[in-house]
């Protein structure tokens, strides 16, 4: 009896299992593309106050839900201790608040993918390495407005990226402080968005984004009610009472350029002013009315068509989308006196396009003792460059100057044909201990990881790692040690690479373009820390 249910012929079912895995990636990436995707995202805003980060975020970035974990989390600070000692420590190496999230975050598989600092103003965006080869077109940009727009202690800092083909933006900002200073805080919002251009004929401005997030310490009060009643709505939880005083609610109504914005319900406390360590609104002399001054809202632009890789979209289709699902405040922080605020948010994306534009591979089994290939191929409109790069990392890595080493994808070309090349790494380069590593291709023209490979394993050579560190070029102020390859600021890594080429004795990958320019906003190749003695 023929099944009822018989899908496949002989013919079709032989067809099927002939094919390629290549060719059925690229089945499923068709079938992706098709799809909406739910791209999880989870917001932070907090006026930290200069203090220093608290023991554990477990809480504030939702590390312990029972649901399915991040894809990105977008951390805008404000009031980052930016004294002259610390802001120049800061400009030379990752500020305490950086370091301490990619801390947490490098170990569960996100890595920090742009950054952007003024002053008190912070800006991080961490994703999952799964993301990075589908994230492009990643620009930063800040705009001053303290000081009649010569200090940068109020305005707002932004990070814009392409994600999937979509033009997504995250504006962190700090407006004016005071009650009277509603316009003041219009002003300066507005002057934000028009000072605010980037070199993209098809995005030139911040509200051309698809989806443009708007968060930050932004100051607004609740108008025209005493303290004594803001006080006992908020102890009798009717925040309802509240809203239609709230000065960025009045706003909303009355400013055009407003009325796109939206953000969830304020069901939560007003995150404004704390004594510190406690959830006891101000009792200093001050006494300072309780404010919503923390808040998240976000622009969804009104989507023409996208025409993806195929130009197979239909007309009017709707390509992206955001659904709020939390939008709370976070009470048991008390370093500073404002509390955080998260939002977490689903974007329903359909990705506009599905396969990286670099492919990487390892060639079969690494051993640290010996020489290593790197295979890699692109697609026909991948812009490259002689200064393109492939670097080693480590798995849980936190950043893309992060690398353990790196070839220089021309200088280090041993074969290309049209559909592969490969590239070699010296067995010197190696780490000796061997591990867990990926490899990325970093593009110099996007200024991005353009591709990743899956993790692999490196056999440990078994002999003592000497050459995986520098003996430091300042022994008067250093220990004589070897130490691991990792980011040093720009003005010394002339002096680290002569160090590290006289320990290793020969070939360095870096040889003629470790010393020739760079610019802080390019990763570049690798360097060294330098351990000071006690």
């Amino acid at each position: 009896m023929a099944c009822v249910e018989d899908i496949s012929s002989d013919d079709e079912i032989h067809e099927e299992v002939s094919r390629t895995l290549d060719e059925a990636f690229l089945i499923w990436g068709k079938k992706l593309k098709d799809k909406c995707q739910e791209f999880r995202l989870h917001l932070v805003t907090w006026n930290v106050g200069t203090a220093s980060p608290p023991p554990d975020v477990t809480s504030l970035l939702q590390l312990s839900s029972q649901g399915p974990s991040m894809d990105m989390y977008v951390i805008g600070l404000q009031e980052v201790n930016s004294k002259i000692i610390n802001f120049l420590s800061d400009l030379a190496f990752d500020d305490p608040w950086s370091i301490f999230f990619m801390t947490v975050f490098s170990p569960l598989g996100y890595i920090k993918l742009s950054s952007v600092r003024m002053q008190g103003l912070l800006l991080l965006v961490f994703v999952k390495h799964a993301h990075i080869p589908f994230i492009r077109d990643i620009h930063t940009h800040y705009t001053r407005t303290g000081l009649y727009g010569y200090w940068g202690n109020k305005g707002g800092v932004t990070i814009r990226m392409s994600l999937y083909g979509h033009m997504i933006c995250f504006m962190n900002c700090h407006l004016p402080a005071h009650i009277e200073n509603a316009e003041q805080r219009l002003d300066d919002f507005e002057k934000i968005l028009e000072m605010q251009q980037f070199e993209d004929e098809n995005v030139p401005n911040i509200l051309d984004h698809d989806i443009l997030f708007w968060f930050g310490d932004l100051n607004f009060r609740i108008a025209d009610y005493g303290i004594h009643f803001v006080r006992e709505s908020i102890s009798n939880s009717r925040y309802n009472l509240l809203w239609e005083k709230d000065q960025l609610n009045m706003a909303k109504k009355k400013e055009a350029f407003l009325q796109e914005f939206i953000e969830g319900p304020l069901q939560f406390k007003p995150t404004y002013k704390f004594d510190l360590h406690s959830d006891v609104y101000d009792t200093s002399g001050k006494k300072r009315k309780p404010a919503w001054t923390d808040r998240i809202l976000w622009r969804v632009k009104n989507l023409s068509q996208h025409p993806s890789e195929d130009g197979d979209l239909s007309e009017g289709e709707q390509t992206i989308s955001v659904t709020l699902n939390n939008y709370i405040s976070h009470m048991s922080y008390g370093i500073s006196d404002h509390k955080p605020v998260t939002g977490t948010f689903g974007l329903q994306i359909k990705p506009l396009f599905s396969t990286p534009l670099v492919t990487l591979n390892p060639e079969g089994e690494w051993n640290a003792a010996q020489d290593v290939l790197i295979s890699y191929s692109t697609v026909s409109e991948f812009p490259s460059s002689t200064w393109d790069w492939i670097g080693l990392y480590q798995v849980a890595f936190r950043h893309v100057n992060d690398y353990v080493t790196y070839a220089w994808v021309k200088d280090d070309e041993i074969s290309s044909s049209e559909d592969v090349t490969q590239v070699y790494i010296s067995a010197d380069e190696i780490p000796h201990a061997g591990g867990e590593f990926l490899l990325c291709y970093y593009s110099h023209n996007m200024q991005s990881i353009a591709g990743m490979s899956q993790p692999f394993q490196v056999k440990c050579s078994g002999v003592l790692d000497n050459a995986e560190g520098v003996v430091c070029a300042f022994p008067s102020m250093c220990s004589w040690m070897f130490v691991k390859t990792y980011e040093l600021p720009y003005w010394i890594r002339p002096m680290a690479y002569l160090a590290r080429s006289s320990q290793t004795g020969g070939r360095d990958p870096s040889a003629g373009r470790e010393l020739s320019a760079s610019t802080p906003n390019s990763a570049s190749p690798p360097a060294f820390i330098m351990v000071l003695n006690k």
